[in-house]
């Protein structure tokens, strides 16, 4: 890998961060203490994370001059909705097939799709 490519994962794990926080915050609101059922408030958290990493990865990550163009917006929420059916089904295979806690379980499946969000986004939203 290039140093470029290295310094722009760095930084889309640095903005992931942020997404993380949002993503178990609301996760956790909606399924402790609304009692949504927890692939709902899983989706939810996951959305707003998706919101927010595509502004902070436009700026931060990609340097995008465009930042407010619907094509990137678009292309993102296409490439995370991907992110969201893989972070569900993982998430569910590993509730069901191991003794993973459901938050335990969470954390691996954002790890797995991190890889998948930077190298879509990366090679195919932000490609030039």
């Amino acid at each position: 890998m290039t140093t470029t490519l290295i310094k722009k994962l760095a930084s889309f794990g640095m903005v992931g961060i942020t997404g993380i926080v949002i993503d178990f915050g609301i996760t956790w609101i909606l399924k402790e203490r609304l009692k949504v059922n927890k692939y709902l408030a899983n989706a939810c958290g996951f959305t707003a994370a998706v919101i927010n990493n595509f502004f902070l990865n436009t700026v931060f990550t990609f340097k995008e001059a465009n930042s407010d163009s619907p094509k990137h917006l678009a292309a993102f929420i296409c490439i995370a909705l991907i992110g969201l059916l893989l972070n569900t089904g993982v998430l569910k295979l590993l509730q069901q097939y191991t003794k993973f806690g459901f938050y335990f379980a969470k954390a691996i499946t954002i790890g797995l799709v991190f890889f998948w969000n930077f190298f879509a986004n990366h090679y195919i939203n932000y490609s030039g």
